[in-house]
């Protein structure tokens, strides 16, 4: 299964919706997919969505799920890795209204360099993307806040 979440911020991402829905309607996706929506007023032709779930709805989708398709969000990104699932990422971008800058570029060009996500940023390829998805192997997330709190640590006391 694919599970679609788009966050909760107040801005539409109509754009990886539909396309979504064309790869879904053209048989490139034949997986069951399932949508949070959020803010956006797209709605899908080609697979169920909802636009607000919560915690526990949430989680079951991402659980039932291989794959989350998701936007350029850290918290979305980082909750998704850490369950082990295989995430593509795509950029809101402010010139389409999904956001007020442009700031997911850079978070996904950082996530990509770590080898944890495929990085979409541009929804005409996001066949390409979930094609790779499925192949690529991916780096396991490795959290590095106890390097953070030691580095913290040793400066709080002087070592």
């Amino acid at each position: 299964m694919i599970f679609i979440t788009l966050g909760s911020q107040k801005f539409q991402f109509n754009r990886l919706l539909k396309a979504v829905d064309d790869l879904v309607q053209r048989k490139i996706i034949k997986e069951d997919v399932f949508a949070q929506i959020g803010y956006s007023d797209y709605q899908p032709q080609n697979y169920s969505y909802k636009k607000f779930l919560d915690r526990d709805e949430f989680a079951r989708m991402e659980e039932k799920s291989e794959i989350v398709i998701t936007h350029g969000g850290t918290g979305a990104i980082i909750g998704a890795v850490k369950k082990d699932k295989k995430v593509i990422a795509v950029p809101r971008l402010a010139k389409f209204g999904e956001h007020v800058d442009d700031h997911q570029l850079q978070l996904l060009d950082e996530f990509e360099k770590m080898q944890i996500i495929v990085a979409c940023y541009d929804t005409d390829k996001l066949e390409d993307a979930y094609r790779l998805v499925q192949t690529k192997k991916l780096k396991k997330y490795k959290s590095n806040q106890k390097r953070i709190i030691d580095s913290i640590e040793e400066f709080l006391t002087g070592i």
